[in-house]
């Protein structure tokens, strides 16, 4: 942000002479919700497991997973974006981090056996005894989104719905591979290197995200630095790289339950999810991508929670909200200010995925 500091010639309006310029950049973001959360330890066959509730727990529940390289925090904007904050009165999220990526967790012993994919899966299981809950909602993104696929796979009785953004469904390739072997060398022997933040930031961002957002990006940059312990997460990106394929077919065995499949188009994702979405049961599937971003979550809240509600209503999950109550709840909130939207969120959803693009 440039100030330019400026003076009057001779009393005229018309003239001025620039006096001094001053450079100011922003001040740094941070993750943030308008809404608290209730940290709770839950005990699973592999360790405790970081889980944060909000809302009130006996409504329906939904669930989170988080991506490589963060953790619940990285919702917080999300679901204290004011259109969700009026859809959330209905639910309560639960939000489930892997072992070890919570902000200031120890680091975990060296001997410590990390949960492979499908064990991380299985863990929403001792969650949902926990809490009590019988079925959920899933949200999840990359790494997140991939587990919780897993587990609808092996229980889709207890899964509800899916919403997923950039889920892969195949096993890593060689290329990804090689880079997410040097990631995690790195980070156990000499921790958050340049080579590392970079890979992290196209994991996230794609290409060149300074040039579309340098608020956000400095913030990420930021929170991989200081925020993330370096050995936990070199065994989660580990597990991730050393995934197994989710072995469905479209024709055959694929997910039972209906799925929200979301990419931005800007994301290095975004031919992973196509494959995924080809490998889905087109009537109870839909595929998204949302235009000019790659983290949809933070660059076009307005998009997703407004697909996300229509998504849940076309499920008869929620009643639509009226219009007045969301006017409220914006009324009651600066966060249109904040975090103004560049586009319109008119979103237009097809039933036929493959043969149609759909592009917000």
């Amino acid at each position: 942000m440039v100030y330019f500091e400026m003076e009057t010639v001779s009393g005229s309006m018309d003239d001025i002479e620039l006096r001094n310029i001053q450079l100011q950049f922003p001040s740094a973001r941070r993750f943030s919700g308008e809404a608290a959360c209730t940290e709770v330890r839950v005990r699973t066959d592999r360790g405790d497991i970081l889980v944060a509730v909000q809302g009130d727990r006996n409504k329906p529940a939904i669930i989170t997973y988080h991506d490589l390289g963060l953790n619940y925090a990285s919702f917080q904007p999300f679901f204290g974006y004011v259109d969700m904050r009026a859809l959330l009165e209905n639910f309560c999220v639960y939000h489930v981090n892997a072992p070890g990526q919570e902000e200031g967790a120890p680091s975990l012993p060296e001997d410590y056996m990390y949960p492979s994919m499908d064990e991380l899966a299985n863990q929403l299981n001792y969650v949902m005894g926990h809490f009590g809950i019988k079925t959920f909602i899933g949200f999840g993104v990359g790494a997140g989104a991939n587990v919780l696929a897993r587990f609808a796979l092996i229980h889709p009785k207890k899964v509800d719905a899916l919403t997923l953004i950039n889920c892969t469904s195949n096993q890593a390739g060689w290329i990804e591979w090689a880079y997410q072997k040097m990631n995690t060398r790195s980070l156990r022997s000499r921790g958050m290197t340049q080579g590392v933040l970079d890979y992290l930031l196209w994991h996230h961002f794609g290409r060149f995200p300074e040039d579309r957002n340098h608020d956000l990006t400095q913030m990420y940059k930021n929170y991989f630095t200081r925020n993330v312990n370096p050995s936990n997460l070199s065994m989660f990106i580990e597990a991730y790289v050393r995934r197994s394929d989710l072995g469905i077919c479209r024709n055959a065995d694929t997910i039972k339950v209906p799925v929200l499949n979301i990419t931005g188009a800007l994301s290095p994702h975004v031919d992973d999810t196509v494959t995924f979405n080809g490998r889905l049961n087109p009537n109870n599937s839909t595929w998204m991508k949302i235009s000019d971003c790659a983290m949809v979550l933070e660059e076009q809240p307005s998009k997703i929670s407004e697909a996300f509600r229509l998504f849940l209503q076309g499920e008869g999950y929620v009643a639509p909200l009226s219009p007045t109550k969301i006017v409220a709840f914006r009324r009651l909130s600066d966060a249109e200010r904040r975090r103004p939207c560049r586009h319109s969120s008119v979103i237009r959803i097809t039933e036929n995925p493959i043969s149609e693009a759909v592009v917000c």
